[in-house]
């Protein structure tokens, strides 16, 4: 699994012209699943995820957390962050879910995320989606989860 998160001041995601989830202050994730991740890899994602210190304090340090500040969290299906690029000029996606075993680990994470965070608000899996985003810093970070 591999998760790039952006601390946002607002992001946004639409279908076909609708807007379907939208967030203030907060986390974009962009996730990518892989063939072999499971329960177990969605728990530890989540958990660092919402336990990452990316927000400043009083003193202007990064030393906050999502679960600290209680801002939103916006979770975007991203199937291309599993691409390998390391060869040629086309991307690899052998380590890719099938769509049905990224469908049921994507809804299972957005399941855990709205058992264990406020305010959650997803994209569309499968869709072709708009994201539409003010990154704050910016900030960025990569996560990559295996079992």
């Amino acid at each position: 699994m591999k998760a790039l998160i952006q601390r946002v001041s607002n992001a946004n995601v639409t279908v076909s012209g609708e807007e379907i989830g939208a967030i203030d202050n907060g986390i974009l994730l962009l996730l990518g699943v892989e063939k072999e991740d499971s329960q177990k890899c969605i728990e530890r994602m989540l958990k660092k995820i919402l336990s990452y210190r990316i927000f400043s304090d009083e003193n202007g340090k990064m030393n906050l957390s999502l679960n600290d500040t209680g801002g939103g969290l916006l979770i975007v299906s991203q199937f291309t962050l599993v691409a390998q690029t390391n060869k040629g000029s086309r991307p690899g996606f052998s380590a890719g879910a099938t769509p049905e075993h990224g469908e049921l680990i994507y809804d299972k994470f957005v399941e855990a995320a709205h058992e264990s965070h406020p305010l959650v608000a997803t994209g569309k899996f499968g869709a072709d989606m708009q994201v539409s985003l003010t990154n704050d810093g910016p900030v960025t970070f990569m996560f990559e989860m295996n079992d």
